[in-house]
């Protein structure tokens, strides 16, 4: 509990340092965000009256009491190209970027720790380089393609040479199948790599060889004995793997024309709509401090000695 409460107040202290960020960004800007927002050639008295309705003329405390006033009341300002409510548009289209990043984590554990654990009992001792080699170097090479490229690559393959499934829309089970693979093939293989070596670490210890000596079966040895205590460093990565999905979707919803978080922001970004892009950095930004405080909560659960060991 005590770890619990110091991560929390490590999280509300991170939450106010994201808050104030946002805030600062529509004054950090150079230039006015009111004229780049409705262009150069907007009458003055529009740009004044909008001026007025963001409070932008009031002075800077006076605007962050406001700001922090309306977070709290879930009121997250207007935006300047829609004129509806930040909170609205992101409510609408946050649910649409959830469908793609909860399916493409599942999709990664489910890969990855199979695997990993596969080519660690294949793999132990030194045994099948080859097929170290080629798992390790196929990790490597999936790792490092971006998500926009891969999701442009199974476009072209799949969608384009090989009809078998639409280039976009979200209307049938089987549209969701490509950026759900763009947004889970590249954290798969960096979470399988990480799977094999922390249990290569865990296979050598003497609970393990104390466990092969009552002849218990494979599948309880590995399963139940060395799996468990590998999965600490592999919750960890599965966590910011969660929360790095979560940004990918941005160029991924893009690539699919998928109206999500993602698509949000770009829009925003290039037509100047700042307060959607602070609604929409406030979002992204809580969602991964929020995971990482579960994650750090779940692995004291599971493993009280870095709760104590930090104490």
């Amino acid at each position: 509990m005590a770890f619990a409460l110091r991560r929390t107040r490590r999280f509300a202290v991170s939450l106010w340092v994201l808050v104030t960020a946002a805030f600062l960004m529509i004054h950090l800007i150079p230039g006015d965000p009111v004229r780049g927002a409705l262009g150069l050639t907007a009458p003055v008295e529009l740009i004044r009256e909008r001026r007025a309705a963001l409070g932008l003329d009031d002075p800077l405390w006076a605007q962050y009491l406001d700001f922090l006033r309306g977070l709290v009341t879930g009121d997250l300002g207007t935006s300047m190209v829609s004129d509806m409510p930040v909170a609205q548009t992101i409510g609408e289209r946050l649910p649409e970027t959830v469908k793609l990043a909860l399916p493409a984590f599942a999709l990664v554990l489910a890969a990855a720790i199979p695997a990993g654990l596969v080519m660690a009992v294949l793999t132990r001792g030194g045994r099948r380089r080859a097929g170290e080699l080629a798992f390790t170097s196929a990790g490597v090479f999936l790792a490092a393609i971006p998500e926009f490229l891969l999701a442009v690559g199974l476009v072209y393959a799949f969608a384009v040479q090989l009809p078998w499934f639409p280039v976009a829309g979200r209307d049938e089970l089987i549209s969701y199948v490509l950026p759900v693979l763009a947004l889970a093939i590249a954290p798969a293989a960096i979470l399988a790599r990480i799977v094999r070596v922390e249990l290569l670490s865990v296979l050598g210890d003497d609970y393990i060889r104390t466990a092969r000596a009552k002849r218990l079966t494979a599948r309880v040895v590995y399963l139940r004995h060395a799996l468990p205590n590998a999965l600490t460093a592999t919750l960890t990565v599965a966590g910011l793997t969660l929360t790095g999905m979560v940004v990918g979707t941005v160029l991924v919803e893009n690539v699919f024309a998928w109206p999500g978080m993602g698509s949000t922001i770009v829009e925003s970004i290039l037509r100047k709509d700042y307060p959607m892009v602070q609604g929409v950095v406030l979002v992204y930004g809580a969602g991964v401090l929020l995971v990482n405080l579960l994650v750090d909560v779940l692995l004291a659960a599971l493993d009280p000695r870095s709760a104590i060991k930090e104490g």
